[in-house]
C-alpha cells in the first residue's frame, strides 16, 4: 500500500496542474488503493474547489467511493503524534495533512508516499527512516 498526499489527489484531477502529467503517467504503477487521511482529503477538496469547483470535488468523491482512494482514521495516539511532528518541523514548517501523512506511516509501517510536496524528503519516520517518494 501507498500513501497518498493531496497534491496527487489534486493534479490527477485537475488537468490544469503542473504535475497533472506525471501524476497521471505513474498512477497505473502504484499498488492500489491509494491510502489517505481526512487532513488530506479536506485539503485536496479545498484546493479542488478554488481550482475547478464542484465538479472536481465531486470527482474526488467518486474516487473514494469506487475504493480507489481509502481513508486512515487517525487513533488517538496518532494525534497526540501529529502535534509533535508539527512543533518538531516548525521550521519547515509542517501542516496538519503532513503531520497525519508522517503519523500513519509511523502506525502502519509504510515508506511510501505519492506526493507532490519536497517536504517529505527532510521528514523522517520515527525519528529515522526516510520516505521513498513517488512520482
Amino acid at each position: 500500500m501507498i500513501l497518498c498526499d493531496a497534491g496527487p489527489l489534486i493534479a490527477l484531477l485537475d488537468v490544469d496542474d503542473k504535475k497533472h502529467k506525471a501524476c497521471t503517467v505513474i498512477l497505473p504503477e502504484l499498488p492500489s488503493p491509494l491510502l489517505t487521511t481526512w487532513p488530506c482529503l479536506a485539503e485536496a477538496m479545498y484546493l479542488l474547489g478554488q481550482y475547478g469547483g464542484h465538479p472536481d470535488q465531486d470527482k474526488l468523491w467518486m474516487l473514494v467511493e469506487k475504493g480507489l482512494v481509502v481513508m486512515h482514521f487517525s487513533s488517538d495516539a496518532e494525534r497526540l503524534r501529529m502535534r509533535f511532528l508539527m512543533n518538531q518541523y516548525k521550521n519547515v514548517p509542517m501542516d496538519l495533512a503532513d503531520a497525519s501523512l508522517v503519523a500513519a506511516a509511523e502506525k502502519l509501517g509504510i515508506s511510501h508516499i505519492f506526493t507532490t510536496d519536497s517536504d517529505f524528503y527532510i521528514y523522517r519516520i520515527n525519528n529515522t527512516g526516510v520516505f521513498e517518494v513517488v512520482p
